[in-house]
């Protein structure tokens, strides 16, 4: 790698080491901290707004390193109101609506100040899709949604965290492969700051990173994943799509899961894919983390298949996707009268039973 590059993230790791302890400090002394509850996991009150060390580590990198650009600085106009959005939330817990609010506000400025807008998306098997009049509303919906995408997996100790390095660290070498240095500098200042925040935030969690990180992060992902598309036809939203597929994939059932139930899409529960692992299957926090850990890295792997064979990756794809469905509707995630794939089998089997 690029002794440039490699100091870029080492420079957002340090910061982020000795800035954690003393958000936690600030957080302490202003009671911004998650209190044990109904809703949370965790047995023990515990310093909110990680996210801020995170946000400071990750700006002083980009003080240093990256360019003054129009694309860059609607980047970081927009993730300084969602972490502005973030701090208030952790402190007062901002009603949905407002934090949309500022969410929607922050997608346009990097759409119209930034100029980064998705006009077509390239999808497996060659399909191109053209969003022409309504590519701004597509733009948003991506950032909105991927944000809160990201913000939704911050359910358990270093889960949020470690599969946005993860993310991000792959978005890092695709974007090195094709020649996108700015991509490849911004993602690794991103993931340096995170890992550092890790080392606090895996289990047993001294400090959860709060909607200041989770918010924050999720709107960086969403906006890295749609520079290409603005001067080169290869970063396409194609790779961008599988390596956020856990975080997509969780929102997608807990729409679902909402609508089959008939409540609000705010109403929380402990349906999401880490809850079904934590849970139904037992495994605990940490294993539970790893495991979705190496979801993600299978997805990452994919989108790197994905750029040098799509007939490849496209198998790949649906032999993972029948293994999530199998899961989904074995534990229930949606409801437990869901089971399409399992009464197929069901049927397949009772052909070939021999009375």
């Amino acid at each position: 790698m690029n002794l440039n590059l490699l100091t870029a993230f080492l420079m957002t790791f340090i910061a982020s080491l000795f800035l954690v302890p003393l958000v936690r400090q600030v957080a302490l002394n202003l009671n911004i901290t998650a209190k044990p509850d109904a809703r949370r996991i965790h047995k023990k009150v515990t310093p909110l707004m990680g996210g801020l060390a995170v946000y400071s580590a990750f700006m002083l990198g980009a003080l240093f390193t990256l360019p003054v650009d129009r694309q860059f600085m609607a980047m970081l106009i927009g993730g300084f109101i969602i972490v502005l959005c973030g701090v208030i939330d952790d402190m007062v817990e901002m009603k949905a609506r407002y934090k949309l609010f500022f969410q929607i506000i922050s997608a346009l400025i990097v759409i119209f100040y930034g100029q980064i807008n998705l006009g077509n998306i390239n999808l497996p098997l060659g399909i191109r899709i053209e969003f022409g009049g309504i590519s701004t509303f597509i733009t948003i919906l991506w950032i909105v949604g991927i944000t809160n995408a990201v913000n939704l997996i911050d359910g358990l100790d270093g889960l949020c965290a470690g599969v946005s390095a993860i993310i991000l660290a792959t978005f890092a070498m695709l974007a090195f492969s094709m020649g996108r240095m700015d991509i490849v500098l911004i993602s690794l200042l991103l993931c340096g700051a995170i890992v550092g925040f890790l080392f606090y935030n895996f289990h047993p969690a001294s400090i959860f990173m709060g909607d200041t990180g989770a918010l924050f992060i999720g709107f960086m992902i969403s906006t890295i994943s749609l520079l290409g598309f603005k001067s080169s036809t290869f970063f396409t939203l194609g790779p961008a799509i599988l390596i956020l597929m856990i975080p997509i994939m969780d929102v997608m059932l807990s729409i679902i899961r909402r609508k089959v139930k008939g409540v609000s899409f705010s109403t929380p529960d402990k349906e999401h894919l880490h809850h079904t692992l934590m849970y139904k299957l037992h495994l605990g926090q940490i294993r539970t983390v790893l495991v979705i850990y190496a979801i993600t890295f299978y997805f990452s792997q994919v989108s790197f298949v994905y750029m040098l064979n799509k007939r490849a990756a496209f198998d790949m794809l649906i032999v993972m996707f029948i293994i999530i469905e199998l899961f989904v509707e074995k534990t229930g995630m949606i409801s437990k009268k869901y089971r399409p794939l399992l009464n197929i089998f069901d049927r397949i089997k009772r052909l070939f039973i021999i009375k």
